[in-house]
């Protein structure tokens, strides 16, 4: 299944998260303005929103809560983008140039500070004690693991463990927020909020192992940044600690995290791309997608549980 056809039943409540999301750039601050516009102009593939609604929707669906939600969430995945970049100096996302780049990294530290308190303000709107205690600890949760990968940077002495702890603070545990805070507040039972955790968590690693693989095997105009910018920025992902497994010795993985050369990522590249590792790598994903969504078949016969399974497939199959 593509996006589009998983999205049908949320389509048009995904475009008003994005004109909601459009909206927050209208301040009565013009440098405000322009640099909130410039954030929020290319919003993505709204995944974490879409899961938010799709759990909603699989039993009390009521958008005077769900909606903001789903902007908060959102507006929370578009923080972390924004501190990730500064704190790498990256120069490109999504095919521009980042607000970094553009504005320096101490405005973009501000205006990640800004949007994590909006966040903030729309999740207070669903008026759940229990969602706006989930949101408050994710935060906490996501800001862990984004100092877990700024410690380890260029450190070789991390395992496969560090790696899926890394991944779930950083990325998995913003995709259990979105589940869960949609079944909280669509007022299912408890199993089901529980089966929802199961399924962001285990999809929210799925996926991002599917995008330290898309670093190895894409091109920059695809990727929207430039290919290999994990190893450039000294974080070990699941392909990187693969080929360090396999050749622990005479590795180039290795010689770039001592020598911080940038010829070695090229050799790291190339030789992950000529063995099996890839291909080891997708099967790693698939194994969390099956689990993710293993008891999906217990909640209600929906057209949103079939778009969820749907996403199971999805993010294992993706090229961007």
């Amino acid at each position: 299944m593509e996006l589009d056809e998983i999205y049908r039943s949320v389509q048009g409540d995904l475009l008003e998260v994005k004109n909601t999301l459009r909206s927050i750039s209208q301040t009565d601050m013009p440098w405000l303005s322009e640099q909130l516009s410039y954030i929020v102009r290319e919003t993505g593939k709204g995944i974490r929103p879409a899961l938010t609604l799709l759990a909603g929707q699989l039993y009390h669906y009521d958008l005077t809560y769900l909606l903001p939600m789903a902007v908060s969430v959102e507006l929370m995945h578009t923080a972390t983008l924004v501190h990730d970049d500064a704190i790498d100096k990256a120069s490109t996302r999504r095919g521009q140039a980042t607000i970094n780049s553009v504005w320096g990294d101490e405005i973009a530290i501000l205006m990640g500070d800004y949007l994590f308190a909006r966040a903030g303000e729309f999740v207070s709107d669903t008026q759940t004690p229990r969602v706006i205690k989930l949101f408050s600890q994710t935060l906490g949760t996501i800001s862990s693991g984004e100092i877990s990968q700024f410690r380890g940077a260029f450190v070789l002495n991390q395992d496969r463990d560090n790696y899926f702890t890394r991944i779930y603070r950083k990325t998995a545990s913003l995709f259990s927020l979105s589940t869960q805070s949609g079944a909280i507040l669509s007022q299912a039972p408890e199993e089901a909020i529980a089966i929802m955790k199961e399924y962001g968590d285990n999809l929210g690693i799925a996926f991002q192992i599917v995008d330290d693989i898309l670093d190895f095997t894409s091109t920059e105009t695809t990727l929207g940044k430039p290919v290999g910018s994990d190893l450039l920025q000294g974080t070990l992902t699941l392909p990187a600690l693969m080929l360090l497994e396999r050749y622990p010795e005479d590795n180039p993985v290795k010689n770039h995290f001592q020598t911080r050369d940038r010829k070695y990522i090229k050799q790291a590249i190339d030789m992950v791309l000529n063995s099996s590792i890839i291909d080891d790598c997708y099967e790693v994903a698939r194994e969390y997608s099956q689990v993710s969504c293993r008891n999906l078949h217990l909640l209600p016969d929906t057209e949103s549980r079939e778009a969820l399974n749907g996403l199971c497939e999805y993010v294992v199959k993706r090229k961007i």
